[in-house]
């Protein structure tokens, strides 16, 4: 269930309680006459079932209560009511799919904005990877990999093209591409300074790596994989099964080949470098796809719903709009 807090303009006050109380999956609805202060109005407040909160945020919205007033939206972790469970029950579909397009511009927003933090996130990553891609360790490459905040920038742009949204995209790909530069670039001073203190050696580059030389010989197998966790880390984002963002954040090869092209420019192998960089190149593109095309699978199955709810809610006799 989700909670909304609302001020409405007082003139507006009704057509809210009516939209409320006329979308299927709503109860608890309260109104507080009068008391809010800034900006001055009413206070609406109701709980919704997930599934049916993109429409209400979509009709209030229409209202412009976003934009004379104020709707605030909060998960509701536990919720002892009956009539709560009928709510959820009447609701079509199932919360876990249902997706709040409000919300996911909302958090690609605040994660694919370029910031100190989210650079040295980066920066960290990719220098546990140069580790990991020098001495052959598959652990510490599954660890840089996790530590990587790249998947918000690239949520942010498939976000921003999907919603048409060109300010978030552009701001998600100047994260990404800024992340990403200041990235190699303070991991080849890595490697360089870990060459000085004997750490690092070319030898230990150039020789045979099972275990990590799939990172700098992309293949269609990469392909296929990034398409996959770019899916799955789209309906991570959408849905309410989050968890599974950690795992889609281990399975591609974007940091590591980050890490790999900064260590082999280090040592000038450029067949390396290359390989890395048509490699994370290739993770990237395979990610935007497949993020793109599933957010507009869902978008267009979420407005077949909501046409099929506003057909059903139309009053006998009447002409639906656009008839």
């Amino acid at each position: 269930m989700l909670h909304l807090r609302m001020i409405t303009p007082p003139d507006r006050t009704d057509a809210v309680v009516r939209v409320v109380e006329s979308t299927v999956g709503t109860t608890h609805v309260a109104v507080l006459p009068g008391a809010a202060r800034v900006p001055p109005g009413d206070i609406v407040l109701c709980d919704v079932a997930r599934e049916a909160g993109d429409e209400l945020l979509y009709e209030l919205r229409k209202l412009g209560i976003d934009r004379d007033g104020s709707i605030a939206v909060e998960n509701i972790d536990l919720s002892l009511s009956e009539r709560a469970g009928r709510a959820e029950e009447e609701a079509p579909g199932e919360g876990a799919d249902a997706v709040l397009w409000e919300q996911l511009s909302e958090a690609t927003h605040e994660e694919s904005t370029l910031t100190i933090t989210y650079t040295a996130f980066m920066i960290i990553a990719t220098m546990i990877a140069a580790c990991g891609v020098v001495l052959d360790n598959a652990v510490l490459i599954v660890g840089a990999m996790a530590v990587g905040p790249e998947f918000g920038p690239l949520a942010g742009v498939c976000t921003g093209l999907v919603q048409r949204a060109p300010r978030l995209a552009a701001r998600s790909l100047i994260a990404l591409v800024a992340g990403f530069a200041a990235a190699m670039a303070a991991t080849t001073v890595f490697s360089l300074a870990m060459d000085a203190l004997d750490l690092f050696d070319r030898h230990m580059v150039v020789a045979p790596r099972p275990n990590t030389g799939f990172i700098w010989q992309p293949d269609l197998f990469s392909f296929v994989v990034a398409l996959l966790a770019g899916a799955a880390g789209v309906l991570s984002l959408t849905s309410a099964k989050s968890g599974a963002l950690v795992g889609v954040a281990i399975s591609v090869t974007t940091v590591p080949a980050a890490a790999n092209a900064a260590v082999a420019l280090s040592y000038g192998d450029l067949a390396q470098m290359w390989g890395s960089a048509e490699q994370l190149l290739l993770n990237l593109f395979g990610i935007v796809l497949a993020g793109v095309l599933t957010l507009l699978g869902q978008k267009l199955l979420w407005r077949t719903r909501r046409g099929r709810r506003s057909r059903r809610t139309v009053p006998p006799g009447t002409v639906p709009p656009g008839a």
